[in-house]
């Protein structure tokens, strides 16, 4: 195969071999529809390209049918530049070293190349070992596209040579301008055809194909394959139904829109927006999400920005979450949705997470110190002797259930790491907590002083001389307590 005579798809008008979508790929700028960001008055491309001073490597980030692949092209057109493409997924290492010969070739006549490569992403270090140093020297001109997010899949070394330019979902005024186009269009589209298409088809047809206008050409040409000169078709909402009988909802597990999808479901719970969050949820589980991995999301939802300001939150998720690996879906769906409408209502408190990670970032940065002897376990009559376990008392026995004793290690004395909200339920438990610290407080100043009771004194008792007087508390001959 001759890479370079492959480059580039045979868009000849009228081809009957060429799908729609690439007969009616874009020539010119004027052409291009959407990404209006980038290409209209002011872009960042647009200006790049009117003074022709565009980086030596480009990456396109968007979705499938944004444009990428055709925006590459025309911007290689607009250099008057030779267009190579392959894709990082079948290319190989000798493949990237004939595009550089060829690049050489020509800048030794004047000539620059553009090498586009589809799913960049997947480049490894070799094939970036032989096509980076020809980009930063000028030899050729890389322009690479992808859908993943280039944060986490462009390698590091790709990422710090290229500029990012986000290409966003086509919106459907522009999908049905698309639309439009190809069925006018007698020459590359679909003009010479007896196709009528019947009033809103175009326009439910560019909603459901999700900013994707290759989608929307292919569904397109679907519907109007039995025409003919002599067998006129007319696309109605009912043939579209057919054609679309279930759409892709643009999940991707594991990719951007995923984590953008559950992410929307989160904030739109974190806000109280009980209908938000029936929506996204409704998004996920149309799409084949995994019920399970919302019923996890939802729960650590319930912890984190419910928490104790409505304890029965946590409780109703793990039911729901029951329900849907009980009787799996699509039955369990409103066990989830139960769970979204409480979640989304309660009152929200994030206290419990602010206190927990206080908490972690004492662990972390100060060591690991010892348990308090009088905390620490003492099933055995040596442990005990040790000194362990003694001195503790019991809050059983006291006021208010309440003594004066240290349980943190003395180098973190004094911690406060939770304090509760005015939300819902927490209310009630700041009251609690604030009587504990006060009455503990009146214990250290001195107003009252708090005995153990004997029952609960652990060790030994010995009289003035020493001497044994009785065996200890009994305790569980246990690992802990």
């Amino acid at each position: 195969m001759d890479l370079f005579e492959q480059s580039a798809p045979d868009t000849t008008p009228g081809r009957p071999a060429a799908p729609l979508a690439e007969r009616l790929r874009p020539r010119k700028l004027a052409e291009f529809h959407g990404q209006e960001h980038l290409l209209g008055p002011g872009g960042v491309l647009r200006r790049m390209l009117d003074a022709g001073a565009l980086p030596a490597s480009l990456l396109f980030w968007g979705p499938p049918g944004a444009g990428k692949t055709t925006l590459a092209r025309l911007i290689a057109q607009h250099l008057d530049a030779v267009f190579v493409a392959f894709s990082a997924v079948t290319a190989s290492v000798q493949d990237v070293r004939a595009v550089v010969e060829k690049a050489r070739l020509l800048r030794q006549r004047g000539k620059s190349l553009v090498l586009f490569v589809d799913e960049v992403h997947r480049f490894n270090r070799a094939q970036q070992d032989a096509f980076l140093p020809h980009v930063e020297d000028g030899t050729l001109r890389l322009l690479g596209a992808t859908t993943e997010n280039p944060s986490f899949a462009v390698n590091a070394a790709l990422l710090s040579r290229a500029r990012v330019l986000e290409l966003l979902p086509l919106p459907a005024a522009a999908i049905e301008a698309i639309l439009q186009r190809a069925l006018q269009d007698p020459e590359r589209g679909l003009g010479a055809l007896p196709i009528v298409a019947e009033p809103g088809v175009l326009a439910r047809l560019a909603v459901l194909a999700d900013g994707d206008a290759r989608t929307a050409l292919n569904v397109l040409e679907i519907l109007a394959a039995p025409a003919a000169p002599e067998r006129p078709v007319r696309l109605t909402l009912e043939a579209l139904g057919t054609a679309l009988a279930r759409r892709n909802l643009g999940l991707d597990r594991g990719g951007e829109e995923h984590y953008n999808l559950i992410s929307a479901l989160h904030k739109s719970l974190r806000g109280g927006d009980a209908d938000a969050g029936l929506y996204w949820l409704a998004r996920l589980l149309e799409a084949g999400e995994d019920p399970m991995y919302v019923a996890r999301r939802l729960l650590r939802f319930a912890s984190e920005d419910v928490g104790l300001a409505e304890p029965r939150a946590l409780p109703l998720v793990v039911a729901a979450a029951q329900t849907v690996a009980m009787i799996g879906m699509p039955e369990a769906e409103l066990a989830l949705a139960q769970a979204v409408l409480f979640l989304a209502t309660a009152p929200k408190s994030n206290r419990v997470d602010r206190a927990y990670a206080a908490a972690r970032d004492d662990v972390r940065q100060h060591g690991n110190p010892a348990v308090p002897l009088q905390l620490r376990n003492a099933p055995t009559r040596l442990l005990r002797e040790l000194g362990r376990g003694v001195g503790y008392l019991d809050p059983h026995a006291a006021p208010d259930a309440i003594v004066l004793q240290d349980y943190l290690p003395p180098s973190l004395s004094g911690r406060q790491y939770y304090e509760p909200s005015e939300a819902g339920e927490e209310r009630q438990i700041a009251a609690r907590l604030a009587h504990w610290r006060a009455v503990c407080g009146r214990l250290r100043a001195g107003a009252r002083v708090a005995a153990p009771p004997a029952a609960t004194t652990t060790g030994p008792q010995r009289d003035a001389a020493g001497a044994e007087t009785g065996a200890p508390t009994a305790l569980p001959e246990s690992p802990s307590d």
